[in-house]
């Protein structure tokens, strides 16, 4: 049998070395792998490339790493509930890659299936094809590194010509996911939202590591609800059901509304 459990977080990230690339899961900070964050961060790895929808906001979720300096490069698809990463990116302190969502979606689903790169739609007639979004900025309210043009393409679908956009898949050296549940033999469950960005992270990964809320034994999942294969998964670490979650906004009507 494999056994991929590790016995705490610290553990299971302790080979992050400064300068590697890592995707994580989460979609705002629902799916966030907090404990594995936080442990990165109490160990001190720095320069890092993240690639996740969005880098947390000031105090929770990657922007912890942010605010702590230990974030080069973020690879996005939204940036706007964090104030820090606003500061760090206009200042020039920080590169951002920002990519439309489903083009990120597809290309850590693509980097996962060993797909190398893909043709969309998405973006052709825009700066993400042409080039010239800024990466980042000289401090000055210049731009010091723009993104570059991009392969477009005519292809005939369904009879009419049209543009399509390539884009490069993404793998990254290590991958930092949050599931409901898994088993020892890495199969995860995700809970509702939590199962946004967190498979196609895993998947991205070189080495995956998953922190689940419930560790079970193999073969008490029914194998028609795993939603990732354990062998995507390489390490996985049990952190409890009482993990602290949190939302932007809670909104609660009043009564009779």
């Amino acid at each position: 049998m494999i056994d991929k459990t590790v016995p705490s977080a610290a553990d299971a990230v302790a080979d992050i070395p400064d300068g590697a690339s890592i995707a994580v899961g989460g979609f705002g900070l629902s799916g966030n792998p907090i404990a594995l964050i936080d442990a990165l961060l109490a160990q001190g790895t720095t320069d890092l490339s993240v690639v996740s929808n969005n880098c947390g906001v000031d105090d929770w979720g990657l922007g912890v790493l942010l605010r702590a300096r230990r974030i080069r490069k973020m690879t996005s698809s939204y940036v706007g509930e964090n104030k820090e990463f606003e500061r760090q990116f206009l200042s020039g302190e920080l590169e951002l890659e920002l990519t439309p969502q489903g083009t990120l979606a597809e290309k850590l689903r693509a980097g996962g299936a060993g797909i190398a790169a893909f043709y969309t739609q998405t973006g052709v007639g825009t700066q993400v094809a042409e080039g010239g979004l800024p990466r980042r900025y000289d401090g000055a309210g210049g731009v010091a590194v723009a993104s570059p043009p991009k392969d477009v393409r005519r292809f005939d679908v369904r009879g009419e010509a049209r543009e399509f956009v390539l884009e490069e898949a993404i793998a990254t050296d290590f991958s930092l996911v949050h599931a409901l549940r898994g088993d020892r033999h890495g199969n995860l469950v995700f809970n509702k939202a939590a199962r946004n960005f967190n498979p196609l992270a895993a998947m991205a990964g070189r080495i995956c590591i998953a922190q689940v809320e419930e560790l079970v034994e193999p073969g008490e999942l029914d194998p028609d609800a795993v939603h990732l294969p354990g062998v995507y998964v390489h390490r996985i670490v049990e952190v409890g059901t009482g993990i602290e979650k949190r939302i932007e906004r809670r909104t609660v009507a009043t009564e009779g509304e």
